[in-house]
C-alpha cells in the first residue's frame, strides 16, 4: 500500500518551499476579505505579489552563488513512498533568471489588472495561484513534481481567458487547453519513461539522472516526446497556432503572463530536460531545431505583418523572437545558448510591455484593429513615447536587451564547430532577413497606430492620455530592458557556468555518436 509521509532532508531553511505555497495559501485568503470595494481586493494582491518578490529577491542576493553551477538551495522532502516521488526544489543558474522574471512580470501584471472589477477575488487568486505553479515548475528537481506543476498553472489560465476573455474566449480557451492537454500526456510519458528505464532502480531525481546511459533508440523516443510538450508551450512551430488566438481574446494582464512566463517555459523545459538529460538526442536532433528555429523566425515575422489585429501582431512577432530561443539551443555553443537564455528574460520583459501598451490603448479607444486606428500619437503623447520605445526594444535597437541576446544567438552559431561554414553562412544570411523583417512589422504597426487622422476626426475623440500606474508599470519593465541592454553581463554571469557543464555533457555525447 502507497504511504504518503515528508522526511525534512536538507539542512537549509525551507526558502523555495515558503516561496512556492506564500502566493497560493495568503491569496486564498482573499475570499474572507471584507466586501467593501475591489480597491481592498487589488491592494491586497498587489502586497502579495511585492512581498513574494522581495522574498526572492533577498534570497537571490544573499543565499545563491552565482558562480557555482550546482542546484543550490536543495529541499529534499520525501512524499510518496511507493513512487519515489519527492518534493525536491532546487535553483541553479538556468532557474534563478526565470524565478526571478516570474516574480517581476506578476506583481506588475496583477497593478496593470486595476480596472477588471467584474469577479475579482476569483481574478486575482487565479493571477496568485499562476504565480506558484509557476515558481514551482522552475526550482522543481523530481520530474514529477515538474509535470504536477507543470499542470496546476494551466486551470489558472483556461478560467482567466474563459471568464475574462473577449467575444471569441470559449473558443480560444477550449483550444488552449486542448493544445497544452495534449501536449502534457507527451511530457507525462516522457516522465514515467526516465523514471521507469533511467537507473536500475525506478527514479524521478533530475541529478540522479544526468549522464545516464540509455539505449539510443529509446533516448530518441524519449527527447521527441519531451520536445512536442515543449514545442506546444514555447511555442514551436507548427504547433503555435493557439498563442495568436488566446492573446487575442485574454485580457491584457493575463497577455503579460502568457507571453512573459509562460512561453519561456517551454524553452526551460528544452534545455533542463532534452539538453541536460538527454545529450546524446540532443546532438542528434539539434541541426533540425536550428533549421525549424530559423523557419520559424521568417514564418512567424512575415505573418505578423498581415495581422490587422494588434494583439494577434505582437503574438506572432512573439512567436518569431522565440525561435531566437530555438536557433540558440541547437547551436550547442556557449554563445548560443547563453544568448537563449538571455533571450528569453530580454523577451519576457518586451512582450509583456508591448501586450500592456496594447491593452491600455484598448481601455481608451475601444480599438483592437489597426485599419481602424489612427492619429493616436497626438492624443496620448505619452503611450506613443512608450510605445514606440518598446517597438524599438522588439526590433532588436542597439543599446537594448533584444540586441544583446540576438547578437549573441548569432555569434553562437557562426563560432559553432558543429557545423560547416556553408551551412552556417546560409543559416545566418536567412536569420538576418527575419532581423530585417521585424522592423518593417513593428514600425508599421506604430504607423497605423500613431499617424494619420481617423481618430482625430472622429466626434469626441479626446481621450485620456497614460495615468501614473501606467506610466509606473511601463518605466519599471523598460529599466531592465535597458539595463540589460548596457550591461548584459549581470544576466549572463547568472547562467555561464551551468551553461558550460550542460555544454561539456552534450560535446561528450556527440563526440561518442
Amino acid at each position: 500500500m502507497a504511504q504518503a509521509y515528508l522526511v525534512f532532508t536538507t539542512n537549509y531553511f525551507p526558502w523555495l518551499t515558503i516561496i512556492i505555497f506564500f502566493p497560493l495559501s495568503v491569496g486564498s485568503l482573499i475570499f474572507f476579505l471584507p466586501h467593501r470595494g475591489n480597491k481592498v481586493i487589488r491592494w491586497y494582491s498587489i502586497c502579495i505579489c511585492i512581498l513574494e518578490l522581495l522574498l526572492t529577491t533577498y534570497l537571490f542576493c544573499y543565499h545563491f552563488q552565482s558562480d557555482d553551477p550546482l542546484i543550490q538551495l536543495v529541499e529534499d522532502y520525501k512524499w510518496i513512498n511507493f513512487f519515489e516521488f519527492h518534493w525536491k526544489l532546487g535553483i541553479d543558474g538556468l532557474s534563478v533568471g526565470p524565478v526571478l522574471l516570474t516574480g517581476f512580470i506578476t506583481t506588475l501584471a496583477t497593478l496593470a489588472a486595476w480596472p477588471v472589477t467584474r469577479d475579482s477575488r476569483l481574478f486575482y487568486f487565479l493571477m496568485l495561484a499562476m504565480y506558484s505553479a509557476q515558481i514551482g515548475s522552475f526550482s522543481s528537481q523530481d520530474l514529477l513534481l515538474f509535470f504536477i506543476m507543470w499542470e496546476l498553472e494551466l486551470i489558472p489560465i483556461y478560467l482567466l481567458l474563459s471568464i475574462w476573455g473577449g467575444k471569441k474566449r470559449m473558443y480560444s480557451a477550449t483550444k488552449f487547453i486542448l493544445y497544452t492537454a495534449g501536449g502534457s500526456v507527451f511530457l507525462l510519458m516522457g516522465v514515467l519513461g526516465l523514471g521507469l528505464y533511467g537507473l536500475n532502480e525506478p527514479t524521478l531525481d533530475f541529478e540522479r539522472l544526468i549522464n545516464q546511459p540509455y539505449p539510443m533508440s529509446l533516448e530518441i523516443l524519449f527527447y521527441s516526446g519531451f520536445f512536442i510538450a515543449f514545442a506546444v508551450k514555447s511555442p514551436i512551430l507548427p504547433l503555435h497556432t493557439w498563442l495568436p488566438n488566446t492573446h487575442g481574446e485574454a485580457h491584457y494582464s493575463t497577455c503579460m503572463l502568457l507571453a512573459g512566463i509562460l512561453l519561456k517555459m517551454g524553452a526551460y523545459g528544452l534545455i533542463r530536460i532534452n539538453m541536460e538529460l538527454l545529450p546524446h538526442a540532443h546532438s542528434i536532433f539539434s541541426p533540425w531545431l536550428l533549421i525549424i528555429g530559423t523557419l520559424q523566425i521568417i514564418y512567424a515575422a512575415s505573418t505578423s505583418s498581415g495581422q490587422p489585429n494588434l494583439k494577434k501582431r505582437i503574438a506572432y512577432s512573439s512567436v518569431s523572437h522565440m525561435g531566437f530561443i530555438l536557433v540558440g539551443i541547437g547551436s550547442i555553443t556557449n554563445a548560443g545558448l547563453n544568448g537563449a537564455l538571455l533571450q528569453i528574460i530580454s523577451h519576457g520583459f518586451i512582450g509583456a510591455a508591448l501586450f500592456f501598451l496594447a491593452g491600455a490603448s484598448y481601455d481608451r479607444i475601444h480599438l483592437v484593429y489597426l485599419n481602424e486606428m489612427g492619429g493616436v500619437a497626438i492624443l496620448m503623447p505619452k503611450l506613443f513615447t512608450m510605445f514606440s520605445t518598446f517597438s524599438m526594444a522588439s526590433l532588436a535597437l542597439p543599446g537594448m536587451s533584444g540586441f544583446v541576446a540576438e547578437l549573441i544567438v548569432l555569434w553562437g552559431i557562426i563560432t559553432s564547430e558543429k557545423y560547416l561554414v556553408m551551412p552556417k553562412i546560409l543559416i545566418t544570411f536567412v536569420i538576418a532577413i527575419g532581423i530585417i523583417l521585424t522592423p518593417i512589422y513593428s514600425l508599421s504597426m506604430s504607423r497605423q497606430i500613431f499617424y494619420g487622422y481617423k481618430l482625430l476626426n472622429a466626434p469626441k475623440s479626446y481621450v485620456l492620455d497614460f495615468g501614473p500606474r501606467e506610466l509606473f508599470v511601463s518605466i519599471s519593465i523598460f529599466l531592465p530592458v535597458i539595463g540589460i541592454g548596457l550591461y548584459p553581463d549581470f544576466v549572463l554571469s547568472l547562467s555561464v557556468d551551468k551553461v558550460e557543464v550542460i555544454l561539456s555533457n552534450v560535446f561528450l555525447a556527440s563526440f561518442l555518436n
